[in-house]
């Protein structure tokens, strides 16, 4: 581990000599991950992708890439582009990533069962801002809006993100 490893602990996320306190899935940690089981999947992670709302705020970095109404996740696992970055309209099962909440103004994508995915092994491991303090996520990892906007600013691509085994 170095520093600019984003490493998941007990009491946070430890990142440049930072502990920012985050929310992982509501079922836990977990070694074997599913889709839909609102796991966070443990393992040695890497940033590949920043997406951001240019209506709700200024990119954090050069390669953010802005969000618009028709950007969706496919969550579909017979779709042949299950776990990617889709457009509407679209048929297959997705998550919206425009949401009229701020929860996804800034995500950080992780290449969880990605770009190539198993389906069932799980879709949308995301970085993104939280509801509240200590209310969990579908698996993703949530920040506080600053903290999070803080590590974007200064992650790159491949950036480490390491959740220990339970």
């Amino acid at each position: 581990m170095t520093p600019d490893d984003l490493v998941v602990s007990k009491t946070g996320v430890r990142f440049r000599g930072r502990t920012f306190p985050c929310t992982i899935g509501k079922g836990g940690l977990s070694n074997n991950k599913h889709e839909g089981d609102g796991a966070t999947p443990t393992g040695v992670h890497h940033i590949v992708g920043m997406l951001y709302r240019p209506d709700r705020m200024a990119p954090p970095t050069h390669w953010a890439m802005p969000i618009g109404p028709r950007d969706l996740w496919s969550d579909d696992v017979e779709d042949k582009c299950y776990n990617l970055h889709v457009r509407a309209p679209y048929t297959h099962s997705h998550e919206r990533l425009h949401r009229a909440d701020p929860l996804y103004d800034l995500v950080l994508i992780t290449d969880w069962n990605w770009p190539e995915a198993t389906p069932g092994r799980g879709s949308a491991i995301f970085l993104h801002q939280w509801r509240r303090p200590g209310y969990p996520t579908e698996g993703c990892v949530a920040f506080r809006r600053d903290h999070l906007r803080w590590i974007a600013q200064r992650i790159h691509r491949g950036t480490r993100i390491i959740i220990p085994r339970v």
